[in-house]
């Protein structure tokens, strides 16, 4: 008897199937909390995770002309021994946040760091959010550290989730590349990094210090706040300094997102001169 051959499975169709819900169930943080996943769509994040973090793809779902189109995305899937499944374009609208997916999903396990594994490599530069509500100024910060190489994004159990769809878009794969710290009590992990050795800089438009004034040049971690009210005084009150990037022209502000890549840039500067 000749031995069995290689069978590909059968293409999803139904838009309507058990599997489908599942993984569109997972734009609820409920659902990411109870099952310990989330979902990665488009092929810039499911590039990413599958050459950087492989071992975290449960399925990656992707239509016949994404095969074609993105065939370096399915030879590296292929090469880690991924499921891949074939769906149509229906199949992956009912199982993707967005409105129109870009032909490649990924259903990928939750993982992230603590802050003693973060705290063990001794790292020079970190960012803590808290309070940060807004799912495309947490992605936007994310890709901004992982872009001027911080050790890690630390985020406080008061800001967005960041596994959430917006926030993993925004973060253009950069979720991939470096550490994330969730769920962290915001004073007591000021404690915690100012006992490390880690200066604590509040980025804060009410601060007295300049930007191109702060000696950057040692380990520290930029607090960043609330897009709307910016950082509780008790949080200030715990910083070493509190500082402002000027602003030179007319704007009446910058953005979070905006702020804290000014002021990660800054230290990438520092640090690299």
């Amino acid at each position: 008897m000749p031995p069995p051959t290689h069978r590909e499975p059968p293409v999803m169709t139904n838009p309507g199937a058990d599997r489908v819900k599942s993984v569109r169930a997972l734009s609820r943080r409920s659902v990411r909390d109870k099952t310990g996943r989330f979902l990665v769509e488009g092929p810039q994040s499911v590039r990413e995770v599958v050459a950087h973090r492989p071992e975290l793809v449960v399925d990656l779902y992707l239509t016949a002309e994404s095969r074609a189109r993105h065939a370096d995305i399915v030879a590296a899937a292929e090469a880690a021994d991924l499921y891949l499944h074939e769906v149509t374009d229906e199949v992956l609208a009912a199982m993707c946040d967005t409105l129109a997916p870009q032909g490649l999903a990924a259903v990928c396990r939750v993982v992230t760091a603590t802050l003693d594994d973060v705290l063990a490599g001794q790292p020079r530069l970190l960012v803590l959010l808290t309070n940060v509500r807004d799912p495309g100024n947490a992605g936007t910060v994310i890709r901004g550290a992982d872009a001027a190489g911080a050790a890690a994004v630390l985020v406080s159990d008061a800001s967005v989730d960041v596994h959430a769809p917006k926030v993993v878009r925004s973060t253009a794969g950069s979720l991939f590349h470096l550490p994330l710290v969730t769920g962290l009590p915001v004073e007591e992990t000021l404690v915690r990094l100012r006992e490390a050795g880690i200066r604590v800089l509040a980025a804060d438009g009410a601060g007295t210090t300049l930007l191109p004034d702060v000696d950057l040049s040692g380990p520290h971690v930029w607090v960043m706040g609330n897009e709307a009210w910016g950082l509780e005084e008790s949080v200030r009150d715990q910083c070493d300094e509190v500082v402002r990037v000027p602003i030179y022209g007319k704007a009446e502000s910058l953005n979070l997102a905006m702020a804290a890549t000014v002021c990660l840039y800054a230290s990438a500067a520092a640090h690299n001169r």
